[in-house]
């Protein structure tokens, strides 16, 4: 018997002017086709039969619920399974097999049978050609989340969007929850696009919880329960960041003491009706002690003590607490060389391990500072295997370039994940976040194009399909997410479409680094907006962010023999290798060491050329892509070809402006001149 039109979910449309991203109608079309027959009940599945009927409405083909029915069986099949999970697949996972003319997709969860459907549509025709045998498909992390840093209420200084560079809140506007049926139908696109690629929770509001958002945990509910209803037919689970101080703010309690009584009590009750009006709620995003905003430590209690309070309020409701290891002293020397702000999160939390409640995520920044363009993967993430630990990357682009700047983050982000922490022989990052999961600050927006650079959407896509397998070679992730936004069947010429766009975003992250802050020292940005250059911007600030440089060299020394001590946190052998100025990479030399402008390099270089090289080659690559792209706009829509050509344009200017500011500051620092004879400024 077929499903009523009436109880099925439809297909979200998509509001005019927006780009459809990783979904435009044509990727359906090899589905579409097609005689598809459904099997299994529940609001997963229904949305599964929503997306087919969809794509055969506009590729001819059928969709049955009853293999009796005309159009069924056909071609494919997807069955969600009855009795059991012989194959553990869990919720998410799902088989894959083609014998006999026929496309099976098989799970033993909805959510996996809606993945299922995904993976078709990634692999187009393919998917229907020859003989396939039967593959085996669950994600390696269970929790692929995504954090807003979305104000309700516009901030003064931060704007709606904390570090946002794609536009306005997908969520907020006017100090209210999106509530038109056009900003809903965005969400509810938003969450299928999401699920498209992998991403299973999201978390809708800022980590630094302002007064209006912090209403959102108590009387304001109901607007996060609007959102969370838009996006649960494609499995995405509603996340809220809540202050610590809560129950002072919204209580009147007289403290937030996390061992008291009433606190606790508070808390239960808070989270007990949170969950009632979001039965399907994923937990709490806690930042904690951490630039100002409350924490434990005010009552002279642990991390551990705090975020185990919420744990209990939310265990019986099976959600988590995302507790941020983002913790450290904010209000530095710049003078005492001994304060380290990269030996933080470590010292603070190393020594909990073990200490925190099974339903708490430990959220640890991949490197040890903030996301910069280059950092050593935080020793952390190794010292805890008793914690449940969540990486967290970052796909709005802060420090690499904020959207105006072409950065495909996808390298960066797998070789924190393929990194080793104790050796060949130990797990990998990807390894041990399989507790936690992995956790991106998102970087969409309500732009038109989503992320603002129409190729930025590719860093949100990778931020899904690496949380699924975080071993993934980046280049097939960049080919999939090419070949999804840009289907080669609707250009006139998909060689060159696929070869254009692996020559500008392939190497960008790298083109970017070349440009900017060099060798792993980091920052060099404005103050406050972080958006160009300032070499000595932050030098002499609180924040702890320093590059110590002066007339014999610069670097800062992280060594344990006449440092800081945070080459020591790591285990062998990589306590080892970053000890030794001769021993540590090239790319990470500045963040472990102060040296001499003369420093030959493992490339053969000096410290100073290397800088100046690098400065120019960065900006003759942006050149260089910026002709390539110019080249492709007979191959895709116009509007997606002039914002990116617009974008190049300042990209070129901004590089161009970061090559004369560093080699000139470092050209004075040093004296020592462009061993080429090129104009430093």
């Amino acid at each position: 018997m077929t499903a009523s039109a009436s109880v099925l979910p439809s297909v979200p449309s998509l509001p005019g002017g927006v780009d459809p991203a990783w979904l435009p109608p044509a990727v359906f079309r090899p589905l579409g086709s097609r005689r598809t027959l459904i099997r299994g009940t529940g609001p997963l599945v229904d949305t599964v039969h929503a997306e087919v009927a969809d794509a055969c409405s506009r590729f001819g083909g059928q969709v049955a619920r009853d293999a009796r029915e005309p159009g069924g069986p056909g071609d494919l099949v997807l069955e969600l399974g009855e009795g059991g999970d012989p194959d553990g697949l869990g919720d998410e996972g799902f088989v894959l097999a083609r014998a006999d003319g026929v496309t099976r997709v098989g799970a033993a969860g909805q959510a996996g049978l809606l993945y299922g459907l995904f993976h078709l549509v990634r692999l187009g025709e393919a998917a229907f050609r020859g003989e396939r045998a039967r593959e085996t498909h669950r994600p390696a992390l269970g929790s692929r989340m995504l954090d807003h840093w979305d104000n309700v209420a516009v901030h003064p200084v931060m704007g709606q969007v904390e570090r946002g560079y794609a536009g306005g809140s997908l969520f907020w506007r006017d100090g209210l929850a999106r509530g038109s049926r056009d900003g809903l139908e965005r969400v509810r696109w938003y969450g299928r696009l999401l699920a498209a690629c992998g991403v299973n929770a999201v978390a809708v509001n800022n980590v630094n919880v302002h007064e209006a958002e912090a209403h959102l945990l108590t009387d304001r509910v109901g607007e996060v329960a609007a959102v969370a209803e838009a996006l649960r037919p494609y499995g995405i689970r509603t996340h809220l960041s809540v202050s610590f101080a809560a129950p002072v703010v919204l209580g009147g309690l007289a403290t937030a003491d996390p061992l008291e009584g009433a606190v606790a009590d508070w808390w239960a009750e808070a989270t007990r009706r949170v969950c009632a009006a979001i039965p399907d709620f994923g937990g709490y995003v806690v930042k904690a002690d951490s630039e100002g905003q409350p924490g434990p430590f005010t009552y002279g209690r642990s991390h551990a003590d705090g975020a185990n309070m919420l744990a209990a309020a939310l265990a019986p409701y099976g959600a988590t607490v995302h507790w941020r290891a983002f913790v450290y002293n904010h209000r530095q020397d710049w003078r005492d060389r001994t304060t380290d702000r990269a030996r933080a999160a470590f010292d603070h939390f190393a020594p909990l391990d073990g200490a925190f409640a099974p339903n708490v995520v430990l959220q640890v920044k991949h490197g040890p500072m903030d996301f910069q363009v280059r950092e050593p993967v935080s020793p952390v993430i190794g010292a805890m295997p008793n914690t449940r630990l969540a990486v967290e990357v970052q796909a709005t682009q802060e420090y690499t370039g904020q959207q105006r700047h072409v950065c495909w983050l996808g390298p960066m982000w797998s070789e924190a994940l393929r990194f080793r922490p104790a050796g060949e022989e130990g797990p990998s990052v990807g390894e041990l976040a399989r507790g936690g999961g992995l956790v991106a600050v998102s970087n969409a927006g309500d732009d038109p194009f989503w992320t603002g650079h129409p190729l930025a959407q590719a860093n949100l896509y990778a931020v899904g399909r690496l949380a699924w397998q975080p071993d993934a070679d980046p280049a097939a992730v960049l080919d999939e997410w090419s070949e999804l936004s840009f289907v080669p069947g609707e250009t006139a010429d998909p060689a060159r479409l696929r070869g254009g766009l692996r020559a500008v975003l392939d190497g960008s992250w790298r083109t970017y680094e070349k440009y900017t802050a060099p060798l792993g020292v980091g920052f060099m940005v404005q103050p406050g907006h972080h958006c160009g250059p300032s070499v000595d911007g932050y030098e002499y600030s609180p924040w702890g962010t320093y590059h110590f440089a002066d007339r014999d060299g610069v670097g800062v020394d992280r060594s344990r023999a006449t440092g800081t001590g945070f080459a020591g946190q790591y285990p062998k052998p990589w306590a080892e290798v970053y000890e030794s100025p001769e021993t540590c990479p090239d790319e990470l030399l500045l963040f472990f060491h102060h040296v001499p402008y003369g420093h030959v390099l493992h490339s053969g270089e000096t410290v100073i050329q290397h800088i100046y090289d690098t400065h120019f080659e960065g900006v003759a690559e942006v050149e260089e892509a910026r002709r390539v792209w110019a080249g492709l706009a007979d191959l895709m829509g116009a509007a997606r070809h002039a914002r990116v050509a617009e974008r190049y344009e300042e990209q070129l200017r901004g590089a161009r402006e970061w090559r004369d500011h560093i080699n000139t500051y470092f050209f004075r620092k040093s004296g020592v001149p462009d061993a080429r004879g090129r104009r430093i400024h």
